[in-house]
C-alpha cells in the first residue's frame, strides 16, 4: 500500500448522504481521515466502507474534530474539507500542490458559488466582514475563510491551536500570519451542501460562530 502524500481531514457529524460522493472523488495520493463527531446516521460505517480511516471525537465542535484529525494524520501535508459535499474533492489539488511544492505554507480555498442560491446573502455578507477584519488584523489578503485549506502537519501542530469550535480556521490563519507564514488563497467551486450547516444553519449556531471568531480576533 502506497503512502499518502496528503491526509484529508473530514470533520463529520451525520453526513451519511454526502460521504459516498465526497469519498468517491478523492484525488490520487490522498487518504481520507474522517473524524466522527458523534454521528447517529451510520456515517462512520459508510466512511469505513469507502476505505477512509475513521477516528472518533467525543468532544463536540468543529475545531475539536479538525484537531483530532490533525493529530491522527501521518502525512507531511494535511488538508481539511467539509464532509457535506459543498466542495469538490477533485479540486483539492489547487490547495495542496503549492504546499507540497514548498511555495506556500498555508493555502485556503476561496469559495466561488456555482449558483445564486448556494450561498445566502446574509452569510456571504458576514463572511465579507470577517475577511475584512482578518485583513486588518493580519495584513494577509484573504477574501474568504473557506473550509478547504492545506498546510504541513508539523507546522500546524506547532501553532498550538486552542479553539475547539468554529473559531479554529480563523485561529489557524491568525497564528500562521503572526508566525510569518506565506499564506494565499485560490478559487474553488462552492456547491449546494447536503443538509443544513452545523455552524451557521441555525440562529444559535451562527451566534456561537460570531462569538468564537470575535474571541480569536480579540486575542
Amino acid at each position: 500500500m502506497s503512502v499518502a502524500e496528503v491526509d484529508l481531514v473530514l470533520p463529520c457529524l451525520n453526513e451519511a448522504a454526502a460521504l459516498p460522493w465526497v469519498l468517491g472523488r478523492l484525488p490520487d495520493g490522498v487518504r481520507a481521515v474522517v473524524v466522527d463527531n458523534g454521528s447517529t446516521d451510520g456515517s462512520a460505517e459508510i466512511a469505513a466502507q469507502f476505505g477512509a480511516t475513521v477516528v472518533p471525537c467525543a468532544i463536540r465542535g468543529y475545531g475539536a474534530a479538525c484537531h483530532t484529525g490533525l493529530e491522527a494524520a501521518t502525512a507531511d501535508v494535511v488538508a481539511f474539507l467539509d464532509a457535506d459535499a459543498s466542495l469538490d474533492p477533485r479540486q483539492l489539488v489547487r490547495v495542496t500542490a503549492p504546499v507540497l511544492s514548498g511555495r506556500i505554507d498555508l493555502m485556503v480555498g476561496r469559495r466561488r458559488p456555482v449558483g445564486r442560491n448556494v450561498w445566502p446573502w446574509h452569510l456571504r455578507l458576514a463572511n465579507a466582514e470577517l475577511s475584512r477584519r482578518i485583513r486588518r488584523r493580519t495584513a494577509v489578503q484573504l477574501h474568504d475563510l473557506g473550509p478547504m485549506r492545506a498546510a504541513r502537519r508539523e507546522a500546524l501542530l506547532g501553532l498550538e491551536l486552542v479553539d475547539r469550535r468554529s473559531g479554529y480556521p480563523l485561529e489557524t490563519v491568525v497564528k500562521a500570519a503572526d508566525a510569518g507564514w506565506r499564506i494565499a488563497e485560490v478559487d474553488v467551486d462552492y456547491l449546494p451542501r447536503s443538509g443544513r450547516s452545523k455552524v451557521t444553519g441555525t440562529p444559535l449556531g451562527a451566534a456561537r460562530a460570531v462569538k468564537d471568531m470575535s474571541k480569536v480576533l480579540g486575542r
